[in-house]
């Protein structure tokens, strides 16, 4: 008899290991979703920063490599554009840094790569037919959804809260997956913006898997066997991990990024909003601390990068992550090198055995 019980997102995925890739913009790829998935997880390929063409290529790596199902994950943000006034307040703000590094505010360039889901990326889910479609930040238009629903795509979404959850269990998802304010990367939240009242996880994942009737992803700070074991114990059906795999092998993260990763620890991450507009946990950096975490003057998502790309730039040829996201979870310090495959295989192999 297997060692998971909940057998639900095994046999919704077609995996054999409760454990999915977070699809992770500038950290992972189609190598490392191939990792995952011959160690038995559902591989994961983040889309939103990437044009169709990128994707498309992603995604034949993946089939020519292994047989076996992939997800592809999209963003689903209603973009806010912002006024004059914004804009001179944010680049006020970054004046010191413009001095110090010399940069002409006039020569900045707009900062995009993160575009919600739309009629052009929904058309490549219609072509490429992958086996799950997930989203960040609520979901996209019902029509939209109902095109990826029809390709036969089993669709799932992240939740910060309880209300969340129920949000998208009343739109038709076949699993939520239960971010807890532990996460790295972006927060997925959509009804609320208070980051103060943010649920951990192990709070957030029995309140959910008590609310719906449909399967339960728990992700934050979920990177070792004892973490997966303690998730599943509390109601999840399967984990999503991340942050333990950005020393693997096959991140395709910076060295800045890998570098503040090798000294992660449990109290030097925070949720800022300073790097794109949007609350997302990272490792702290210069601008983090002199300017946010969490500023009221950042632009709206995903703005708020673009000014920062000129010191970005600068400070990373000093081999300095100071102006650049260094995304990781409370867990980064638990982030070990090695195959992304053999990682896999370790956290469930630990988390079996403790069950």
């Amino acid at each position: 008899m297997s060692i998971w019980l909940d057998r639900r997102l095994l046999d919704l995925f077609h995996i054999e290991t409760p454990i999915l890739l977070a699809p992770m913009a500038g950290s992972g790829g189609s190598a490392m979703a191939i990792a995952v998935a011959k160690a038995g997880g559902l591989g994961s390929l983040p889309c939103a920063s990437v044009s169709v063409e990128k994707t498309t290529e992603e995604v034949a790596l993946f089939r020519a490599a292994v047989t076996a199902p992939v997800n592809l994950n999209f963003f689903a943000h209603q973009p806010r554009t912002p006024t004059d006034e914004d804009s001179r307040r944010w680049l006020a703000r970054l004046a010191p840094y413009f001095s110090e590094f010399k940069v002409d505010p006039a020569s900045l360039t707009a900062a995009g790569g993160r575009a919600p889901f739309d009629d052009a990326m929904c058309r490549m889910v219609e072509a490429l037919k992958p086996e799950v479609v997930s989203f960040h930040f609520g979901l996209p238009p019902e029509e939209l959804l109902e095109r990826v629903r029809k390709t036969g795509a089993k669709i799932i979404a992240a939740a910060t809260t309880v209300a969340e959850g129920r949000w998208l269990a009343e739109r038709g998802v076949d699993a939520v997956i239960a971010q807890g304010s532990e996460a790295g990367g972006h927060r997925g939240n959509f009804l609320t913006e208070d980051m103060a009242t943010q649920p951990g996880l192990f709070a957030l994942v029995p309140q959910l898997a008590d609310a719906l009737s449909i399967p339960v992803i728990a992700a934050g700070a979920v990177a070792d066997g004892r973490g997966m074991a303690a998730a599943l114990t509390l109601g999840a059906s399967a984990v999503q991990i991340g942050t333990a795999y950005l020393l693997s092998d096959e991140s395709i993260s910076v060295p800045v990024h890998k570098a503040a990763l090798k000294h992660a620890r449990d109290d030097n991450t925070a949720v800022t909003n300073v790097l794109t507009g949007r609350p997302a946990r990272g490792v702290i950096n210069r601008i983090m601390r002199e300017i946010g975490p969490l500023s009221p003057d950042a632009l709206p998502f995903p703005l708020a990068g673009g000014a920062l790309g000129p010191m970005r730039a600068a400070t990373e040829k000093l081999g300095q992550g100071d102006f650049q996201p260094l995304w990781s979870g409370q867990a980064g310090a638990l982030a070990r090198e090695g195959s992304a495959e053999s990682i896999t295989r370790n956290i469930a192999d630990t988390a079996a055995s403790l069950l």
